[in-house]
């Protein structure tokens, strides 16, 4: 009998990839029979694309056998003159998260670090490892919020890149002028800061600044944005950065090529136009959340104060107990386990069922 052949040694792969936590997306829902079936769990905006949005992708549906415009030209026209900056300060990318990997690239490498509060977005510890950078990660202060304080300590002359998620995800709360603009005047000028503004179109704290407002005399400021959250379109993947010259020429020349297809950016130009209809939309989910928190706050739970389309539960170990007990009745939510779970604001029924659960858990806690 001939002997069993060694298997062959296969591909060598970079060390970094080790131990790199896996993404959890939020679970969807799955009721029973007779129970129904919603989803709080990805922050999603519960209402249908924007007026002329459906439209618009299904004519972009046409030309699917061609490449999309490589340079975005006309999403990066518009969003240039909705915002008042330059076209050369725009870069586009899948999603804000795809426009944030490209800045690692861009920034940072093996020795390098890079900083940002903790828990806050859970991609940012994947994206820097991916880079081969180091996280620094700066616990949240009391009351869920950034501790720019720390983080400033915890700059050093390797760090290259500072994550600033305004509002925070998945707490919810935001950074507010004042200390932001302190805490920019501080880091070092080299140092790139990224202020990820996924949630500013829910912020109605009129002391929580508007990102683009803080980078335009400041070099070394870059801001993200998403079309994935306030304006309904998280399937197609479209985000953007405003900043600088240098740092937006870097990010199109790390950014996967024809990354954004044209139905995302002819989608994303129409819901830039029909922003009345996004306004109104964004304004009934800020109520929604109003009443919620409101809700929460009668049955004795103590909630920091959400800037963002979403609520904070800081249960700590009893967070997928609080889970388990939402997808029992019907509604998935996003555990974080150890810390809390993050509830987006979906439809009304869905989120009198979550308050009603919150009700019923309270009193057994």
């Amino acid at each position: 009998m001939s002997e069993t052949p060694k298997p062959k040694q296969g591909p060598r792969l970079r060390e970094a990839l080790q131990g790199i936590p896996a993404y959890k997306p939020g679970k969807p829902a799955a009721g029973g029979e007779g129970v129904p079936a919603f989803k709080l769990s990805s922050n999603e905006n519960p209402y249908p694309p924007l007026p002329g949005v459906l439209e618009a992708a299904v004519a972009a549906a046409d030309s699917f056998n061609r490449y999309p415009d490589l340079a975005g030209s006309a999403l990066v026209a518009e969003l240039a003159q909705r915002f008042g900056v330059p076209e050369s300060h725009i870069a586009t990318g899948t999603g804000s998260v795809g426009v944030a990997q490209s800045l690692l690239q861009a920034t940072s490498g093996p020795g390098d670090e890079v900083v940002y509060a903790w828990r806050s977005f859970e991609a940012y510890p994947i994206i820097v490892q991916i880079s081969g950078a180091t996280s620094v990660r700066v616990p949240l202060a009391e009351g869920e919020v950034h501790d720019l304080d720390a983080m400033l300590a915890a700059v050093t002359e390797r760090t290259r890149l500072i994550f600033v998620c305004n509002p925070n995800n998945p707490t919810g709360t935001a950074v507010r002028r004042a200390e932001l603009e302190r805490f920019l005047d501080a880091v070092p000028s080299d140092v790139l800061v990224v202020l990820d503004e996924a949630y500013c179109e829910f912020v109605r704290d009129a002391e929580v600044p508007d990102g683009i407002d803080l980078y335009r005399d400041r070099p070394n400021v870059c801001v993200l944005r998403t079309f994935s959250k306030a304006y309904g379109l998280a399937g197609l993947r479209v985000g953007f950065a405003v900043a600088h010259e240098p740092v937006a020429a870097a990010l199109r020349q790390t950014a996967v090529p024809f990354g954004v297809s044209q139905l995302a950016q002819d989608a994303a130009v129409a819901s830039l136009r029909a922003e009345r209809e996004l306004l109104r939309r964004v304004e009934a989910l800020v109520g929604e959340r109003d009443r919620v928190v409101a809700a929460l706050g009668a049955q004795g739970w103590t909630v920091p104060d959400s800037q963002a389309n979403f609520v904070w539960l800081p249960l700590g170990e009893r967070a997928l107990d609080f889970a388990a007990a939402c997808e029992a009745a019907g509604v998935v939510v996003r555990p974080f386990a150890g810390d809390g779970v993050r509830v987006s604001i979906g439809e009304v029924e869905a989120n009198d069922l979550f308050v009603d659960v919150a009700g019923v858990f309270r009193k057994g806690m």
